[in-house]
């Protein structure tokens, strides 16, 4: 049994160590996709930005043309 001991305890030690491990490495994931999800969703907000860039650029080669005398 005393044999044994160091056995059981260097057992303990590695499953202490996984589990350490995997929450660590699980923290790490969710993070990451929580990264990902706020780039996602910023890049959802930016795109009305750019539809309304575009419509002024539209307006100003109307308001171009109309100053052109090309109405």
């Amino acid at each position: 049994m005393a044999a044994s001991l160091p056995l059981l305890a260097m057992c303990a030690l590695a499953t202490a160590l996984l589990a350490y491990g995997s929450t660590a490495a699980l923290r790490l994931w969710t993070d990451w996709l929580a990264l990902k999800r706020l780039e996602l969703g910023e890049g959802a907000r930016r795109t009305p930005a750019r539809l309304e860039l575009a419509d002024l650029r539209q307006r100003i080669r109307r308001l171009e043309s109309i100053a052109d005398g090309d109405d």
